[in-house]
């Protein structure tokens, strides 16, 4: 029998694959996907999953087509059934359906149509928060970055329009770093091409917030921002200077660091969104940044340096490693910079178009100056307790002094008005610094390094400048804040009523005091006669005997004090160096206030009365000499000072009495207060301290015996006080006590006298030494001397020889 044969093209020869697809689609696309056949293709992609290739190739092709042919009901309905298989679909078998799927959503971002655009989005976020089970080794999203970017920037015409596109752009980049930033084969993304594209696209809408009624995901604003600090919350170590550097990029090309309202609040974003270990490569960044616009106008580098402000802030109380160095120097370096473009120098002043320009710039490069003080200042304010004791010895030694070289900044170029400039505003952020530090022990607060260049500062002739030491001071020793119960300088009447806070002094800060001290006392008392003092000199200087009454006063220390005091009255009264009257008259005002305070603060009575006399005395007869008369404006002052009326100023043997008490070293009141001049007067010096406490030197013989001393009529007594040794150990043993205790209650200026004399009396003893072991004495024999090249011999008669008395009998 003949074979029959089948022509034709029929339906059930199609795959079934091909069928399943075509049936999900009904005749007409208003109808949607038909969900029961929808049912069995998902099914039989399940159960063949090495058919999803094909299926998605497929629904790929028809899509296309749907899409030239203008058919967008049909586009939907593909986009839709692709995103259930994705969702249903999860075997390894996915990856080439995955490729198929992503063409496809290519397809509808490159077209012009809104509508698609948004739906091929949608698709894609849908496909971002699908967790796949392998990495993907060959899949790139540089085409969806550069598309969802460009929809970001969309300027269509229709309002609605433009704000879904740029909502779509933006869940678009949202579902590109969440896809990329999990997968470590996917790195690319944090590279800079693509960072470039990223950060700008979301900084454009945070910055373009026309629509403030909408709020969530249908505002581009608060969507960019959401997004934002996730990318910036997943970056990582290696990551952050390329996601950083597009924002300063951007900030630059728009032009918003002046004003910078945006920048400020983009850091701000930046900031609380990193990992805190990350900081100080932001940090970093802005400062470098800084450097690259050092040549700009100064409202730009004011901006800089004002997010920099912002950014310290931020991270000041985290983790910001070997950043802080470099933030102080680079702000140091701009701040002289800064100087030497306010006071310029010839050239660019005379190139100036008008003296009203010129001084429009000087303002403007304060605003840059006070900005960094201000960053110095906050930021090392908020600093750890012991990296504030390092930031403030760094910036102590950055203070330039006129004239003598310094590493950071050059005087010559700037001269002595820009150096004095940089010195008031370094010292201006020293007390921003120091604001609120509380050390525990005042060795830690003013190490050496930091108390004597500070000291050489507080000598300058400029007012001013002592005036920030003094603060500076203030802020360091005031340990219990009292410094504002003492604001002004007056006579105090009752200092109880002030409830001072204070302590125990510890045993470091008696050290402390044994060994700087005097330099303490030395510029207080240098200071106080400087020709340019003004009232506000004069209360600081108050505040400061006052607040090392309360925060280091012992007994000895209260003795030095009141040393020091008398020596300001006499040299108030003494005026060999020519003061004028109102100063003079200060230093009297500053001595009574103070001495009252200090009265009251030891609560002994006879001391207490007998400043409360002279105090009296001084209203009834020379209210000149009181703190509430000598600085009032219209104050009458006297051509000289009456130094025969005895009852107007305090009297060392008075005081001395009122002291005669347990505890108190009374002899040492009448030692006159000199302090010691050195070159630190007109350079700060670094000098060497002893520490005298170690020495055991006897210094209570204070010259060599005389003759008649030494020959002593030796009697019966004498012999029997030789004899009897009991209480030799007791002589020893207070001989001592007074040795160990005159070193250390002694002034240094006495104890430097002193040991000068012993030196120099045993280099005499060791002269006569040398030269006796030099020059033998003469020989019977003769000695040989040299004539014209001819030796002789001259004898000596013994008779005319001295021989020590030992070998005589």
């Amino acid at each position: 029998m003949p074979r029959l044969c089948v022509c034709g093209c029929c339906g059930p020869l199609r795959p079934r694959y091909k069928r399943l697809v075509d049936n999900i689609f009904p005749e007409d696309p208003k109808d949607g996907l038909v969900k029961s056949d929808m049912e069995k293709l998902t099914f039989y992609a399940v159960s063949a999953p090495e058919k999803l290739d094909r299926i998605g190739a497929y629904l790929a092709e028809r899509l296309s087509r749907d899409v030239v042919r203008h058919r967008y009901g049909y586009v939907v309905i593909a986009m839709e059934a692709l995103d259930q298989l994705l969702m249903a679909c999860h075997s390894q078998s996915i990856k080439p359906f995955v490729e198929s799927f992503l063409h496809m959503v290519a397809k509808l971002l490159e077209s012009r149509e809104p509508d698609l655009q948004v739906l091929g989005t949608n698709s894609f976020v849908k496909f971002a928060n699908i967790e796949e089970d392998t990495p993907s080794y060959h899949r790139r999203y540089d085409f969806f970055v550069s598309q969802f970017s460009a929809m970001c920037h969309s300027t269509h015409e229709d309002p609605e329009t433009r704000n879904r596109i740029r909502v779509a752009g933006i869940k678009g980049l949202q579902g590109v770093v969440r896809k990329t930033v999990n997968d470590e084969l996917q790195a690319i993304i944090w590279e800079p091409q693509h960072m470039d594209k990223l950060i700008p696209s979301m900084l454009f809408n945070m910055q373009d917030n026309e629509d403030f009624e909408r709020t969530g995901e249908e505002n581009p604003a608060s969507l960019a921002e959401s997004c934002f600090r996730e990318l910036l919350g997943r970056a990582a170590y290696g990551n952050m200077n390329n996601a950083v550097h597009p924002v300063l990029v951007h900030l630059d090309n728009h032009r918003l660091w002046d004003p910078n309202d945006f920048a400020v609040s983009c850091f701000r974003i930046i900031m609380y969104s990193i990992q805190a270990q990350h900081s100080h490569h932001v940090i970093q960044q802005v400062l470098s940044h800084l450097d690259t616009h050092s040549k700009n106008t100064p409202r730009v580098r004011a901006g800089i340096v004002q997010v920099l402000l912002e950014t310290v802030a931020i991270a000041a109380k985290g983790s910001i490693g070997p950043t802080v160095l470099e933030v102080f120097n680079t702000l140091l370096k701009h701040l002289r910079m800064s100087v030497d473009f306010e006071l310029g120098d010839g050239s660019r002043r005379n190139s100036a178009s008008s003296l009203s320009s010129t001084r429009t710039k000087e303002s403007e490069e304060r605003i840059v100056q006070n900005a960094i003080i201000q960053t110095i200042g906050f930021f090392g304010g908020n600093l750890p307790d012991y990296q504030r004791a390092e930031v403030m010895m760094f910036v102590m030694g950055k203070v330039p002094v006129y004239g003598t070289p310094c590493h950071t900044l050059d005087t010559v170029k700037i001269g002595h008005q820009g150096t004095k400039r940089i010195q008031a505003m370094l010292l201006s952020s020293l007390i921003m610094v120091t604001s609120g530090f509380k050390c525990k022990t005042i060795c830690a607060g003013l190490p050496m390094a930091f108390l004597e260049p500070l000291c050489s500062i507080s000598l300058m002739e400029d007012s001013e400048l002592r005036l920030l030491v003094l603060e500076i001071l203030h802020n360091i020793i005031d340990r219990h804040d009292n410094r504002a119960k003492l604001r002004g300088i007056r006579i105090i009447p009752n200092v109880a009523a002030l409830k001072i806070k204070r302590e125990k002094i510890s045993k470091q800060d008696v050290v402390f005091m044994k060994k700087h001290g005097q330099q303490l006392y030395r510029h207080i008392y240098l200071g106080c006669k400087e020709e340019d003092n003004v009232q506000k000199n004069f209360e600081l200087l108050f505040t400061a005997l006052a607040l090392i009454t309360i925060e280091l006063a012992n007994e000895e220390v209260v003795i030095d004090l009141i040393r020091l005091s008398i020596a300001l009255q006499d040299m108030a009264l003494a005026n060999e160096e020519n003061m004028p009257m109102f100063i003079r008259c200060g230093i009297m005002a500053l001595v009574a206030a103070y001495l009252n305070f200090l009265s009251q603060m030891i609560a002994n009575p006879p001391f207490c009365q007998h400043v409360s006399k002279v105090i009296e005395m001084r209203n009834l007869d020379a209210p000149h000499l009181l703190p509430e008369h000598v600085f009032r404006e219209k104050c009458v002052l006297p051509d000289n000072l009456d130094r025969d009326d005895v009852g107007l100023y305090f009297q060392t043997a008075d005081l001395a009495e009122a002291l005669s008490v347990p505890g108190y070293n009374v002899e040492r009141l009448a030692v006159p207060y000199i302090p010691q001049v050195t070159d630190e007067d007109q350079l700060p010096r670094r000098k060497s301290f002893v520490d005298t406490i170690s020495l055991q030197v006897d210094i209570l013989s204070n010259s060599l015996p005389d003759q008649s001393q030494l020959a002593e009529e030796i009697t019966f007594e004498t012999l029997k006080k030789a004899i009897d040794t009991t209480g030799l150990e007791e002589q020893e043993r207070e001989r001592r006590r007074q040795v160990m205790e005159k070193f250390q209650k002694a002034p240094f200026e006495e104890i430097a006298a002193h040991c000068e004399s012993k030196a120099n009396m045993l280099h005499d003893r060791l002269a006569q030494v040398f030269e006796l072991t030099i020059r033998p004495p003469p020989s019977p024999s003769g000695t040989v001397t040299v004539t014209s090249g001819h030796a002789q011999y001259q004898s000596v008669p013994v008779y005319e020889m001295k021989f020590p008395d030992l070998c005589v009998y």
